[in-house]
Order: C-alpha cells, then structure tokens, then sequence
C-alpha cells in the first residue's frame, strides 16, 4: 500500500494559534500531547481541533493536512471498503469528509468521487450477496431423486462437460470470482474478538462481516459433496469409475492452473467415507495419477509438499507474462488457519510494552500477498451452462451419500447394515 508522509511534523502544535504548550503529557479536549508533539486523540477531538470554526482557526497549515487526510479516506475507501458497510462509519466518513471540503471546490469534487466510488463499491458487493443468496436457495440437498427418478437417466458432470480441462477451467472462474469478494477487513473481523490493545474491551462483535469469506468456505464444502454426489450416483460401478477417473484428471489440471483450493476440495470429496467404501468401484480405478496428487496435498508435516508447492505458483506469478501465469488461489481454510494462529499464538504487545509490529507486519503480509493473488482476471472462457451446474445441481446430504454408497454396494457388516436399514426407511420410505 502506498505510504502515507508521517504526522508527526504535521500534528506538532506548536505551529497552532492555540495556548497549548504543555510540558508534560496532559490532556487537552480529548488529545494527548508530550513536550508539545500530540501522542493521540479520538477520531472526533482531531477533526475539533484540525477544522476551523467561528472561535478558532488555525494557521494556513491545515491547508496541508487536508491533502493528506484526503489521500488517508482515499486509500482507507479503495482498500477497506467493507469497513464501511457499518453505518455508523459511513456517518463520520461523510461529517469529516463534508469539514474537510468546506469551502474549498477542489476538495468537494475530490471527496464526491471518494464517495461515489465507495457506495458503488458496496452496492456491487451487496448484489453479489443477493445472487449468492439466490444461488444457495436452489441448490438444496436431494435425497429424494433417489425415489423421483431412475438414477440411469440423470444427468451428470460428464455429459454436462466431458472435457476435464474445460471442468478445471470454469471452477477457475467460480474460485476467482468468489475470492475477489472477500474484503481483506474480513480477516480481521472473523478473528478479532476483543480489541487487540485492550483485553478487557470488546470489539464491534454485533457489526462482524465476513459473509463472503464464510461464503466461500462454504464454496469448497458444496464442491466436496459435489464430487462425492457424482461418484455415488451412477447404479453401474464401471460408470461410478469413470467418473472417480474424470475428477483425479480435473484436480490434476486444477494443479497445473495454480488451483490449489478446487484440487484440495476434489481430494476430499474422494476421500469422504461413503465414497472411499466403494472397494468393487476403487478397484476398476487407474489410482496412480491419484496418489500423486494425494500426495502433493498431503497435510503431514504441516503441509510442506502443498507450501512447496504454492510457493513455486506464486514466484511464477511474480515473473508471468499473461493472466493464466498470474493464477494463484491457495487453499483457503489453511490460509485462514495460519492467519488464525498467527494471531492467536503472538501478542499483540511485546513485555515492555511496546507494540508488536513484527507480529502485523507478518499478518498483513500474508493478507496483502491473499490481495494480490485475488485480483488476477480469469482468463478463461465462460459456459454459463457448465457453471449454472455447478452452482445450482442438488447435492446429497451425509445420510444421502451413505445410503447411495450402500446401494451401490452393500454393507460389509451388521452396524453398515442397520444404518441401510435406517436410512432406506427415513429417505425412501421403505425397509
């Protein structure tokens, strides 16, 4: 992020037609000053003491700060957007911007464009929570096609798209399109439950907003189930194969993007009990390409082949020369973990008491790197067909998914047995 100039210079008030020579730290309406340099202040006593009015008018340096608050709001309103969704911040967004162009044209056109771009901004973000809403309203679980149709005649992932490439491609489009979303704020609010400076004080918890990065976890569990929905559907076990043989080459070119969140939720959908089970099916299944990439995405050792990995996709980003090279997207419940035991496991002041910025300079730079990665442009083609699929087919629940693998192919012992039983009479309405 562009740097700021210092304040430092700006705020010492010497330079302020005002009788505020203090000698020591003392309190003067709201900011706090040592040997004449001011130390801290509320949000409220700073705009008082910087913003002319009838009894007070400072010195024509205020004619200097304003450029700096501005460019301040400017970058706060391009990164931070979400901040804003509160409407209390909006409110004193709007009273400080409205001071600090009071009188001044060049600075009212200035803060107009500032706003207008913000409200833009939310307004897109709320439409895409509402599509997301609409989306999640339609794509409920199905037990009942298991009692409403032949499984024989549904229709499935490969004769939607039979290519797997083209598969890989158009999760692509959904992970980028789902991880632009997610305000860089947002990992803030998912963690921080208490102010970081102050244990004993809470934070906004009522005001937390974090639905697009929740939304997007929910993306990777939808895919999982996705994947075992399709491999426990088909009735014939040469089918279920095909299908088990259809999704390892779609992780594999989900690996080769840089699609490292898709791969992994591929992984486990494979690797869910109803379908791992499937001994007969496993059997007709060529499981080396499998294993290879079982093993890429293999959490011993705390990911190291994964991060290796990732690594080597991000320094190809770095140096890419088109948008296909620039993908990386990274699985996503790690990145959330190491950010949440970063936090945790630091403290946020060191024991002198001084602030911990080795601990923020880490946290924003895994934040920042995540800013990056999610700006890059998808640059494959859409088939709204392929993708309208993968958003909105039904996916089996838990129950669903066992009762399937069960049909499939029958319980090995008495506890799978009564679980058939018990399943086939709650979602089929028959023993």
């Amino acid at each position: 992020m562009p740097q700021t100039p210092p304040f430092a210079a700006v705020f010492d008030s010497s330079g302020y037609n005002r009788n505020l020579y203090q000698s020591k730290e003392d309190n003067c309406g709201g900011l706090y000053y040592h040997e004449n340099n001011l130390l801290s202040g509320s949000l409220e006593a700073l705009i008082q003491h910087l913003v002319p009015n009838v009894d007070y008018y400072p010195d024509n340096r205020i004619r200097k700060i304003a450029p700096k608050i501005l460019q301040l709001l400017t970058e706060w309103t391009e990164t931070f957007p979400y901040d804003f969704r509160d409407e209390r911040m909006m409110r004193n967004l709007k009273e400080l911007a409205q001071r600090i162009a009071s009188g001044d044209e060049m600075y009212w056109k200035n803060i107009q464009q500032l706003l207008q771009n913000l409200i833009r901004k939310l307004a897109t973000v709320s439409q895409y929570e509402e599509v997301l809403a609409k989306i999640n309203a339609t794509s409920t679980d199905c037990p009942t096609v298991l009692k409403t149709k032949p499984q024989s005649i549904q229709r499935d992932i490969i004769t939607v798209c039979n290519d797997p490439y083209v598969l890989a491609q158009q999760l692509t489009h959904i992970e980028l399109e789902r991880l632009n979303y997610i305000g860089p704020e947002e990992f803030v609010q998912a963690f921080v439950q208490k102010d970081p400076f102050d244990n004993d004080k809470s934070c906004y918890r009522d005001q937390k907003k974090t639905r697009n990065l929740e939304a997007y976890v929910e993306w990777f569990n939808r895919l999982s189930y996705l994947v075992a929905t399709e491999i426990c559907m088909p009735v014939k076990k040469k089918h279920r194969a095909r299908v088990i043989e259809y999704f390892i080459d779609v992780a594999r070119e989900c690996f080769n993007i840089g699609n490292f969140n898709s791969l992994m939720a591929i992984i486990s959908g494979m690797n869910m009990s109803p379908v791992s089970r499937l001994k007969k099916t496993w059997a007709k299944v060529k499981t080396a390409k499998f294993y290879v990439l079982e093993h890429q995405m293999d959490p011993s050792s705390n990911f190291y082949n994964y991060r290796t990995a990732l690594r080597g996709a991000a320094q190809r980003s770095l140096t890419a020369h088109s948008n296909r090279e620039k993908i990386v997207i990274p699985f996503f419940s790690l990145l959330i973990k190491d950010i949440y035991f970063l936090n945790e496991g630091c403290a946020n002041r060191l024991p002198n008491g001084h602030v911990n910025f080795e601990k923020f300079w880490e946290l924003a730079k895994q934040v920042s790197e995540f800013m990056m990665w999610k700006q890059v442009e998808c640059p494959f083609e859409r088939d709204r067909k392929i993708l309208q699929y993968l958003l909105t087919v039904p996916v089996f629940s838990d129950d669903a998914l066992y009762l399937a693998s069960y049909e499939s192919e029958g319980p090995e012992n008495h506890i799978e047995k009564d679980r058939w039983k018990t399943l086939r009479s709650a979602l089929l309405g028959r023993v």
